[in-house]
């Protein structure tokens, strides 16, 4: 690029900044690649290894998300839950295996960023909300296509987009608390806050790791709601160790021991496994 075309580029940026009324062009969001779901399946983990040092985290890991479900994987501490997400979201590199969004993206040729934008979206356990910005703000901000504190508070939010924010806030239990600095919420509403910052960014799959821990009975049930709210619009993989909260979100749970899947079925089905019986649940 010449210097005459990025002095254009600026002046044209600098012209954007200045005018309040418009709806600039990094507030577009954007567009997912086409992911194909012929067969249903969302998320392929095939024939998946991982090694630290000796110690072999994950162990030819076949794991199949369909699209729209609501999955729980349960498993000891050490069972390979974070390294498996963080397989898929491109935090690690495994050693050997596929990992496909859908069977035409191939998660592995990506980077995090990449993987993102392609439609995965990740919650931690610990909540990572801007405190000293409010709900709406960091709703606002978490929304695809901006990527800049200033740029955001410059722009000009379109009918659309704050429609969408409105939605998500009702979804997430935060309608009346729009104003509200995120700093000033419980911790149960910050792990809400978090997933609606995901669900601005039209996630096609949703992993969400740990959202109960911590929380009041209360928070648990409307956590359960918006978890279960979420199946069918969104593919969902939450990793959890409260029993009774999977119990009342999950139709299909995935156990994990020693990196690789030792049970899959419904809550019943693996809670009357023998070997999960032996090695997670100490029977």
């Amino acid at each position: 690029m010449t210097v005459l075309e990025t002095a254009k580029k600026l002046g044209t940026f600098a012209q954007e900044m200045t005018k309040r009324e418009e709806t600039f062009s990094f507030l577009v969001p954007d567009e997912h690649p086409l992911i194909d779901t012929r067969h249903n399946i969302l998320l392929y983990v095939e024939g998946v290894n991982k090694s630290f040092d000796g110690f072999k985290a994950i162990n030819d890991l076949n794991l199949y998300i369909r699209e729209g479900e609501l999955r729980c994987i349960i498993g000891p501490n050490g069972a390979g839950k974070t390294t498996m997400m963080d397989i898929i979201t491109g935090k690690t590199t495994p050693d050997s295996g596929q990992v496909w969004l859908g069977s035409n993206i191939n998660l592995l040729a990506m980077n995090e960023s990449q993987i993102a934008n392609a439609g995965v979206g990740r919650k931690f356990q610990k909540p990572t909300v801007i405190e000293c910005l409010t709900v709406w703000q960091n709703l606002e901000l978490a929304m695809s296509g901006v990527r800049t504190v200033w740029a955001t508070f410059r722009a000009k939010l379109t009918a659309e987009q704050k429609d969408k924010i409105e939605s998500v806030l009702v979804l997430i239990n935060l309608a009346d608390h729009a104003a509200l600095l995120a700093g000033n919420l419980s911790h149960g509403q910050k792990q809400w806050l978090e997933i609606g910052m995901l669900l601005m960014q039209n996630p096609k799959l949703l992993l969400v790791d740990e959202p109960v821990a911590g929380m009041t009975h209360q928070e648990m049930d409307k956590t359960s709601e918006l978890l279960n709210s979420l199946a069918g619009k969104h593919s969902v993989v939450v990793v959890e160790h409260d029993m009774d909260f999977v119990r009342s979100i999950a139709s299909d749970v995935t156990v994990l021991h020693q990196g690789h899947v030792l049970a899959e079925g419904t809550m019943d089905q693996v809670q009357n496994h023998p070997e999960v019986k032996r090695v997670y649940l100490g029977e």
